[in-house]
C-alpha cells in the first residue's frame, strides 16, 4: 500500500487513509522518524477550516505524544504559516491537515521539515513504512511522554512575516479579497487593513463544510464580480490553504500563476534580485510567458507538474523565483512554499511603487492554452492504449513547433489532465477533445 502522492496523503475524509487510525499512525511514525538526533522533538501542526480537521488533529497529537515528543498546535493557518512557524518555533517538523483545492469531503495530512521545505521522498517512505507496520507500539513510560501545548501568538508572527516582504505601503488601494472560506480567512483581510489598503473581503466565513465551494482561486468569478462592483484597483483570490493565488486586475480581467510569475520577475531583475536571471517554471506554464521573459533576458527552467518540483529546482540551482500556472509562487528568501498572499502583496506592492494600473502592468501575449480534465477509474500509462497514443502523437504533429500537448494524472485525484497550446484556437480545441474522449472511451468512469 502506498499513502503518499504528489503532495502529501490525500482522500477522503473519515475514510482510509484520511481516519483518525491513521492519523495516530503517521503521528506515532512521525515522532519516532524526527526523534533522531534530537530528546524530545516539538513537532507543529496546523490546518484549514475543514470540519474534519478535529478528529485528524486530535489523533496527530496523540500519536505524537505517545512517543514522547511534544505537539505544537497553532488551528487553522495558511499553509505557507505552517512552513514559516516549523522554522520559527525551532520544530523538528510541521503538519499540515488540509486538502488545499479540494472541497470539504476531502481532506489530507503533509508535512514540512525543521527548514520549512516538503519532506524527501525517502524521509516520507520512511514514515509510510512505519505508519503501515502492524507492530507500530507506543515506546515510552508514563513519564516520558509529550504534551501538547497552543501557540496563540502564531497568528501574528505570520502577519508580520507577510507585511514585512513588501517594502511600501498600500494605503489607496481597494482590495477585494476572497478567502475561499479557508485558512486565511482571518490573516489575510488583516495583513491588507495593516498595510493601509481598503479591503473588501469575500467568503471569509468558514462553516467547516464551505472551503472552496463556489470560490477562491479555482473559482475566481464572485472575485472579478466582487472587483467590478466596488470598483477596485486589483482582486485576490486564495485557495482553501492559501499556498495558491489567482487575482484580477481592475477591468476584471483574470491573472493566472504565469502573469504573476512574470511580474514578479520582470521587477525583481529590475532590481537585481533575481539569481542567474532564471526562473522555475513548470511544463503547464504558457509558452508566450517563456518568450517574454525571454526577449527581456530571463531564461525559464521547467520542471514536472507540482510546487514541490519546483522548490527542488530552486534549491537545488539557488534560485530566487519559481512558480506554477495553478497560483503557487514561491520565494525562498521569504518563504520556502508557496504564499498565495505574499505573492498577491508582491503584486500589489509594484502596482503601488510604479503607480500604474494592474492591467498596464500585466501585458503578456500568451498562447491559446485549452485545458480538459477526465475523471478516469483507474491509471494506466497513456502509451498502453494505442487510441490514445495516437492521438496525443497525431495532435503534436499537427502543431509541429508551433504548440505543445500535455497529457497527464493527477496527483491527487482521479483525474486525467488533457492540455494543447498552440496559435490557432480551433485546432487546439479540436485536438483537446480528440484526446479527451479517447481517454474517457478507455479509462472513464
Amino acid at each position: 500500500m502506498k499513502l503518499f502522492g504528489t503532495d502529501g496523503i490525500r482522500g477522503t475524509a473519515n475514510r482510509y487513509p484520511i481516519t483518525p487510525e491513521m492519523a495516530l499512525r503517521l503521528g506515532k511514525a512521525a515522532a519516532l522518524v524526527f526523534s533522531k538526533g534530537r530528546k524530545r522533538p516539538k513537532i507543529l501542526i496546523g490546518k484549514d477550516t475543514r470540519i474534519s480537521g478535529y478528529i485528524l488533529e486530535s489523533a496527530l497529537t496523540s500519536g505524537i505524544c505517545s512517543m514522547g515528543a511534544d505537539a505544537l498546535l497553532v488551528g487553522p493557518m495558511p499553509t505557507p504559516a505552517i512552513s514559516f512557524l516549523t522554522v520559527n518555533a525551532k520544530a523538528a517538523a510541521g503538519i499540515v491537515i488540509s486538502a488545499s483545492h479540494n472541497p470539504a469531503e476531502d481532506n489530507g495530512i503533509k508535512f514540512f521539515s525543521s527548514k520549512g521545505g516538503k519532506l524527501p521522498e525517502n524521509v516520507e517512505q520512511e514514515i509510510e513504512h512505519l505508519a503501515l507496520q502492524d507492530s507500530l507500539e507506543s515506546t515510552v513510560s508514563a513519564r516520558d511522554l509529550g504534551k501538547a501545548y497552543r501557540l496563540d501568538d502564531a497568528r501574528l508572527h505570520y502577519i508580520s512575516l507577510a507585511k514585512s516582504s513588501i517594502k511600501i505601503r498600500l494605503s489607496g488601494l481597494r482590495i477585494v479579497i476572497d478567502c475561499a472560506n479557508g485558512a486565511a480567512y482571518s490573516v489575510a483581510p488583516a495583513v491588507l487593513k495593516q498595510l493601509g489598503a481598503t479591503v473588501i473581503p469575500i467568503n471569509n466565513s468558514p462553516d467547516g463544510l464551505n472551503i472552496n465551494l463556489n470560490c477562491g482561486a479555482l473559482h475566481p468569478e464572485a472575485m472579478r464580480k466582487a472587483v467590478k462592483k466596488y470598483k477596485a484597483d486589483a482582486g485576490i483570490a486564495l485557495d482553501g490553504d492559501a499556498d495558491r493565488v489567482i487575482m484580477a486586475d481592475e477591468k476584471g480581467r483574470i491573472l493566472d500563476g504565469d502573469d504573476i510569475l512574470a511580474l514578479c520577475a520582470l521587477r525583481m531583475k529590475q532590481e537585481n534580485k533575481l539569481r542567474k536571471n532564471m526562473v522555475v517554471a513548470t511544463v503547464m506554464t504558457n509558452l508566450g510567458i517563456e518568450e517574454s521573459l525571454w526577449n527581456q533576458g530571463i531564461t525559464m527552467l521547467r520542471t514536472k507538474v507540482g510546487d514541490k518540483y519546483v522548490a527542488e529546482q530552486l534549491h537545488l540551482k539557488k534560485l530566487s523565483l519559481g512558480g506554477e500556472q495553478a497560483g503557487h509562487i514561491i520565494m525562498p528568501g521569504i518563504n520556502p512554499t508557496g504564499d498565495g498572499l505574499i505573492a498577491a502583496l508582491q503584486v500589489l506592492g509594484i502596482m503601488k511603487s510604479s503607480r500604474k494600473p494592474l492591467s498596464m502592468l500585466a501585458q503578456f501575449q500568451k498562447y491559446p492554452q485549452i485545458l480538459v480534465n477526465v475523471k478516469v477509474r483507474e491509471k494506466k500509462d497513456f502509451e498502453s492504449i494505442p487510441k490514445v497514443y495516437n492521438s496525443i502523437r497525431q495532435a503534436q504533429q499537427a502543431l509541429g513547433s508551433s504548440g505543445r500537448v500535455l497529457v497527464r494524472y493527477s496527483g491527487t485525484e482521479n483525474l486525467a489532465r488533457v492540455m494543447v497550446e498552440g496559435k490557432d484556437k480551433l485546432q487546439i480545441k479540436r485536438a483537446a477533445e480528440s484526446i479527451a474522449g479517447e481517454i474517457k472511451a478507455a479509462l472513464g468512469v
